[in-house]
């Protein structure tokens, strides 16, 4: 880091670190804020400035998580410079673009290059990056361009955000569930839930979200 931290900042710049560990993404200054005791979020913001002045982490604007830690950003910047375009699994990990109606996600054809990141780069480890396309996550900071890192897997708890194929459809939305009852829901008050029933409707869990970086271009899901 560019200037040292005081002790208060460093244990909001950790409890960042750990929130983005743990689940992939950055807290929330309300998060922020419980969590360190503060008497309200804009105490967080408070600090959140200070860690920005002192290049600690980057403020994404008009977002709710719009917390990015530049070091991060550098060493996946850096990685998708080198990306080529063999078809070698060996290159990394894939990015994933455009998916085709029916189709596995990680079909050949959906793969537009590799990024020579590690999968254990992510925890839990990552499979595949997916291009992001709209806004309907951007208040969890997952904007448009963004690759989110996915980890496949068909169990996922309640909150936890989620590729999801609905019919020929696929998604990325947070995951709430109720017996036969499925949300998915986004983090943009633009866009309402999706409901779903699952005893006459199809729903696939792709896999979860364990990470979101910045990269790519053109078409994405979202």
């Amino acid at each position: 880091m560019a200037q040292a931290l005081t002790a208060r900042q460093q244990n909001v710049y950790d409890f960042i670190v750990k929130t983005m560990g743990d689940h992939g993404y950055p807290p929330t200054r309300a998060e922020i804020a419980r969590a360190l005791g503060f008497r309200s979020p804009n105490a967080a913001e408070e600090h959140l400035r200070a860690l920005e002045r002192k290049g600690a982490i980057r403020i994404v604007r008009n977002t709710s998580r719009g917390i990015r830690l530049p070091a991060q950003d550098a060493s996946v910047e850096s990685a998708i410079d080198t990306v080529g375009n063999s078809d070698s699994a060996s290159q990394g990990l894939p990015i994933i673009g455009e998916v085709a109606a029916g189709s596995p996600i990680l079909a050949a054809e959906h793969i537009d290059r590799y990024c020579p990141l590690p999968a254990e780069y992510f925890t839990p480890k990552a499979d595949y990056l997916l291009r992001v396309r709209g806004l309907s996550m951007k208040d969890v900071g997952i904007l448009e361009g963004d690759l989110l890192a996915v980890h496949r897997t068909e169990h996922v708890r309640d909150g936890q955000i989620v590729v999801a194929r609905i019919d020929d459809d696929v998604t990325v939305k947070r995951f709430q569930r109720q017996g036969h009852h499925v949300q998915l829901t986004a983090e943009n008050t633009d866009f309402p839930p999706i409901d779903i029933d699952l005893r006459t409707q199809a729903l696939d869990i792709e896999g979860v979200g364990v990470g979101v970086i910045r990269g790519g271009n053109g078409q994405a899901l979202g």
